[in-house]
C-alpha cells in the first residue's frame, strides 16, 4: 500500500490476508468469505489499527489475528443461540462471545453461516 494512500476497509483487509501468508491468512479468507455469503449487504470496516470488521445495522464481529488463533468475536454473542456449540473463548462476558481457529481446524461454515445470519437478525430487529 502506498504511504498516505486512502485505502478501503476492504483493500485493507484484502492486504492483511495477503501479509499473514499462512494458514491464519487462510482462516480470515475463509472467514471473510463466510460472513459475505451469509450476509451479501454485510459493510467492512477496518477499527482499532488494524481489525477487520462487519457491520450490519451495528456490529456483527471482529476478526482478530493473533500468533496461534484468529479469533472471531460477535458483538452480541452472548444473546445469540449457538445450537453448533462453535464459541469456544470469551464465554465469560455479558455481552461478546468468540470463536477461535487454530492451525488446522475446519470450519463448519453451515454453522457459522447460521450466527452471522443471527447476528445480523439481532442487529436488525434492534434497528427496527
Amino acid at each position: 500500500m502506498e504511504q498516505g494512500k486512502k485505502d478501503t476497509p476492504s483493500e485493507l483487509i484484502d492486504a492483511r490476508i495477503e501479509e499473514l501468508d499462512d494458514w491464519r491468512g487462510e482462516i480470515l479468507a475463509q472467514v471473510r468469505a463466510v460472513i459475505k455469503q451469509a450476509d451479501p449487504e454485510v459493510v467492512e470496516e477496518w477499527k482499532w489499527r488494524g481489525v477487520p470488521t462487519w457491520y450490519h445495522d451495528g456490529m456483527i464481529c471482529t476478526g482478530e489475528t493473533y500468533k496461534a488463533a484468529v479469533k472471531m468475536t460477535f458483538a452480541k454473542g452472548a444473546s445469540l443461540d449457538d445450537p453448533s456449540g462453535l464459541f469456544n473463548s470469551s464465554l465469560d462476558g455479558n455481552t461478546r462471545r468468540a470463536i477461535d481457529f487454530h492451525e488446522g481446524d475446519e470450519i463448519d461454515e453451515k454453522a457459522l453461516k447460521a450466527l452471522i445470519r443471527a447476528a445480523v437478525a439481532l442487529n436488525t430487529s434492534a434497528a427496527a
